[in-house]
């Protein structure tokens, strides 16, 4: 114990605490609450919380002297009772912390009561709940008192002793809510004895029960001045208990839900008993019995003398002696009395005037030595503040353990100092003595202890912990030659463990370290595992490739975060070993770009495979075409190769005759190369292929040419493909008619007849005449006469049908003839109040009131003027004026210049006021009809009110440019030069 430090110390709270209304007798104190009873029969409470203080007298009415025998208050301060004895005999008040008064329990008149159980668990500051007291002859009562009442509710009869009829010195009680209601626990001590009673139900049923059976009890004869029982109290909860008995001191812990029964049926919650002898408490001298004592959670504080030693409830060594400063009226009685406040945590000592504070400081700073010293590991730990006391702690457990020599279990307590002794002594100390497990076990459990920014350290000892896993599983092997074998051997077992172990320490290891051990020693399938973890599959897969194992190789690959170049590069081994395997994993994996496996394909397809083989090559590139969409070159080459080389072509004419490119807009038809293709099937003498492809490069003549080497009716297909080309056609279809006249060998006859049903096949594209030069020269006339016929009857009825067409054309000219002779005589009628569109004038007005027209013959004295078959009428120059400034500018400046043009030629022949034409024929139209027939046909080839004239004219603003002074003139805001002579009016609002 550190004796630089005292746990207790000692302070004079009240020196004349009583007021003079005597001396004092009995204390008791609750939630910083201290009520003292006098020898006059006076109580006083003492509220430090609230600072006041108030005394009652107790001895009102009574005669003789009074005095108060003993005073109880409850944990929360507010409930007291208090018991006053006299020449009258004795009797028992209740007070309340709001009461001005005491109430007399007029049912304990004449009993002393030496003792109360209060109900901590229900008890509340309105009501006591159920409370038991004891008296001075044996008997418990049970009672409850409520604050309103002003009075107690009952007072029952509990329980007597009959046996050994002695008084109750003091009283505990613990209550418990389980399942099947409220549990009782009651601790009761008389000066020989401590009795227990537990049970379920209410207070009387569980004393009732005890009329049936015995009640446990521990005697402990002996003579002493006070038989005391004390609970210490942590969160609410009993936790262990002390009795001051005339032997020693007997004291345990509490476990109210403990289900262990004694014989007599009692259920025993009182654990890990122990008696604490008096004569542990002498120093040499004989030393008197306790008067008084006080429970702590580490201490008993026992009044001797007039000093209060403090014992060490663990280790039962008294580790300090509390001196009181007593005055010189109270030495003849010296201190009376200990008490405490549960709530507060605070002890007190009170002689017949003064009180005194005994205060707690952190009583548990040394406990985790004198559990060290008693060898109790485990509450040492717990009462253990720093890393530095925990240390110490499992340094004596792993001495301990290693002179016992449990090296494992010293290792693993090794493991756990920080401090006290280094890394390296700890090492040596197991070297030195030739045990390697011992060490592994040490360095593993270091590194559970090391924390994550011991990075240099935590390395290095799973280095060093890793090289002693191989050799533990070495000399296993060396050991044992079965140890392979047999799957339970310890040797798969270190084996396990070490994997879990690499797996644990795959983050700290070094990478290249850790491989060059694990190849040193010639684990290679632990190489693998720990490559694996690190994630350098590239090893992994090497590894199971040589082992020939390609579907592990495959499943390494398949993981998601294994590179794709992974897959590339070990693809030729891969589909050597395993084809099928290997391609139903590249079809698995749609982030592959089969051009980069093209190697490993031609690869495999170089060696040689049997007929009824499945080409994995062709399969996955048939994935890839038809499923992927892949629109790669080389792909679509490669395929086309392959289908090439098969004895079968069918499988080839179905892929060039594919249109991969379908349905895409601009697309390909295809993407192998055509010119490629042609070369490999003409080397693979692929004929029909070549047909199609020679077709699809429009080159016709040569997939007719090679088609009917092969097949004529191949070759007609390919003829009939040209259908926007006639010529070319026709070409074709000689030539296959060559072919087909060239090639018939039987009798001549039958031979014009196969020619004559070949015309018939080429729907007219043919005629007799285009096949007879492929006949002999001495073939007879007769044979075709037929055909000749029919041929001539074509050529007729088509002369019949051109002449029918020419007699359409002419009768078509003499009707336009006829129109353009009816043209010169149209006219129209003007209503002489008709007005110009334009200048709302009158059309029919004279010459000199309207100027006349540039460029235009008046008939007589009126103005030249436009009639549209609409109805709207315009004088000429209204009409120019109007549609140059709707027209566009080109337009508009072309009208001009015609106008002018016309001017210019004013002295030329013009047209009558009436737009009649003179009798001249038209090929002697002058230059001025010309121009004047352009401008004619400028401005008036529609009504410009009703075309398309009018339309264009909505994008149009309606205020022109040149009427931007005109529209200013309307600008309501004020000019800056007459700012000065407006005036401003003010409206009302």
């Amino acid at each position: 114990m550190d004796q630089g430090r005292q746990v207790f110390s000692v302070d004079l709270l009240e020196r004349y605490a009583t007021k003079n209304r005597g001396m004092i007798t009995c204390m008791a104190a609750g939630n910083d609450v201290i009520v003292l009873g006098t020898s006059k029969g006076w109580i006083i409470r003492h509220d430090f919380g609230l600072g006041s203080s108030f005394d009652t007298d107790l001895s009102v009415g009574r005669t003789g002297e009074q005095s108060i025998h003993k005073v109880f208050v409850d944990s929360g301060g507010s409930h007291c009772i208090a018991t006053v004895t006299g020449v009258g005999g004795a009797e028992t008040f209740y007070t309340h912390a709001k009461w001005p008064k005491p109430r007399v329990l007029s049912r304990l008149k004449g009993l002393v009561v030496n003792a109360v159980a209060w109900n901590r668990q229900q008890i509340t500051e309105v009501s006591t709940k159920e409370i038991i007291l004891g008296t001075q002859d044996g008997q418990l009562f049970e009672m409850t008192v409520d604050e309103k009442d002003k009075r107690e509710k009952y007072i029952k009869f509990l329980f007597e002793l009959e046996e050994l009829p002695e008084a109750f010195m003091a009283l505990q009680m613990e209550t418990a809510n389980i399942s099947g209601g409220m549990r009782y626990y009651v601790m009761a001590v008389t000066p020989t004895r401590l009795y227990s009673f537990t049970g379920i139900g209410t207070l009387e049923s569980v004393f009732a029960s005890y009329k049936e059976r015995a009640v446990h009890f521990m005697e402990l004869p002996g003579e002493i001045p006070n038989s005391e029982l004390h609970f210490f109290i942590k969160q609410r909860r009993a936790v262990h208990f002390a009795w001051l008995s005339g032997t020693g001191i007997y004291h345990g812990g509490l476990n109210f839900g403990a289900q262990h029964s004694y014989p007599n049926g009692d259920e025993n919650f009182v654990e890990n008993k122990a008696l604490l002898d008096y004569s542990k408490l002498s120093d040499g001298t004989e030393a008197g019995k306790p008067s008084s004592m006080a429970l702590s959670e580490y201490h008993f504080l026992l009044l001797i003398g007039n000093k209060v030693k403090v014992v060490n409830r663990i280790s039962e060594q008294i580790i300090e002696e509390l001196q009181f400063d007593i005055t010189a009226d109270s030495v003849s009685r010296g201190i009376i009395g200990l008490c405490s406040d549960a709530s507060a945590g605070l002890f007190y000592a009170y002689d017949q005037n003064s009180i005194f504070q005994v205060s707690v400081i952190d009583e548990g700073r040394d406990m985790w030595k004198v559990y060290l010293d008693l060898k109790v590991y485990a509450a040492a730990l717990a009462n253990c503040r720093d890393p530095l006391q925990r240390d110490q702690v499992y340094l004596v457990q792993a001495e301990d353990a290693f002179t016992n020599k449990e090296y494992l279990r010293a290792a693993s307590f090794y493991a756990k100092i920080n401090y006290v002794i280094s890394f390296e002594e700890v090492t040596l100390k197991f070297i030195s003595i030739n045990e390697p497990e011992a060490l592994r076990t040490f360095l593993l459990h270091k590194l559970d202890n090391l924390s994550k920014d011991d990075k240099c350290q935590i390395t290095m000892i799973s280095t060093w912990a890793t090289e002693l896993y191989l050799d533990k599983i070495n000399r296993l092997l060396l050991e044992d030659d079965t140890a392979i074998e047999n799957r339970n051997s310890e040797y798969h077992s270190v084996i396990q463990e070490f994997r879990a172990f690499m797996s644990d320490c795959k983050d700290v290891l070094d990478e290249a370290t850790t491989m060059k051990l694990l190849e040193s020693y010639g684990r290679v399938e632990e190489l693998v595992y720990f490559a694996n973890l690190k994630e350098q599959y590239e090893i992994v897969v090497h590894h199971y490739i040589q082992q020939g194992e390609a579907k592990k190789a495959l499943e390494v690959l398949q993981k998601s975060s294994v590179s794709d170049e992974l897959q590339y590069k070990f693809a030729p081994d891969l589909i050597m070993l395993d084809a099928y395997e290997t391609v139903e994993a590249w079809m698995a994996n749609k982030n592959l770009n089969p051009r980069r496996l093209i190697t490993a394909m031609m690869r495999y397809s170089s060696e040689p495979h049997a007929k009824n083989e499945t080409h994995e090559v062709i399969k996955y590139l048939e994935f890839c075409v038809h499923r992927l969409h892949n629109e790669d070159p080389g792909i679509h080459n490669l395929l086309l190769s392959l289908y090439a080389k098969q004895e079968d072509d069918s499988a080839l004419l179905r892929f060039l005759q594919c249109k991969f490119g379908k349905g895409r807009e601009n697309g390909p038809e295809f993407f192998y190369d055509p010119k490629y293709a042609l070369r490999l099937c003409l080397k693979e003498k692929r004929t029909r292929a070549c047909v199609h492809i020679y077709s699809m490069m429009s080159m016709h003549e040569e997939a007719v040419a090679l088609a009917l080497q092969i097949d004529p009716e191949l070759a007609m297909a390919e003829a009939d493909k040209v259908e926007d080309d006639e010529d070319l056609r026709k070409k074709l279809w000689l030539m296959v008619a060559k072919h087909v006249v060239k090639q018939e060998k039987g009798a001549k006859r039958e031979n014009i007849r196969k020619a004559i049903a070949f015309l018939k096949e080429t729907d007219g594209l043919l005629k007799i005449e285009d096949i007879l030069p492929f006949f002999p020269d001495f073939a007879l006339i007769d044979d075709f006469k037929e055909a000749i016929c029919s041929s001539l009857e074509d050529y007729n009825k088509q002369i019949e049908q051109l002449k029918e067409e020419m007699n359409d054309a002419t009768r078509g000219a003499d009707n336009i003839r006829n129109d353009i002779s009816a043209l010169t005589q149209r006219y129209a009628v003007i209503d002489r109040n008709q007005e110009c569109g334009v200048c709302k004038r009158k059309i029919l007005m004279m010459t000199g009131d309207f100027r006349m027209a540039q460029g235009y013959s008046s008939a007589g004295p009126l103005a030249p003027f436009y009639v549209f078959p609409c109805g709207h009428s315009f004088h000429a120059q209204c009409l120019i004026t109007h549609v140059t400034s709707c027209a566009h500018e080109e337009h508009a400046e072309h009208i001009l210049d015609l106008q002018k043009q016309l001017t210019l030629l004013g002295s030329e022949t013009r047209r009558d006021i009436n737009g009649n034409r003179s009798d001249e024929p038209i090929t002697s139209t002058t230059t001025a009809d010309k121009l004047r027939s352009e401008l004619d046909d400028a401005i008036a080839s529609e009504c410009p009110f009703c075309g398309e004239l009018m339309i264009n004219e909505i994008t149009l603003p309606f205020i022109k440019p040149d009427d931007s002074l005109h529209s200013a003139s309307w600008d309501l805001r004020p000019q800056t030069t007459n700012l000065a002579n407006q005036r401003t009016i003010s409206l009302p609002v």
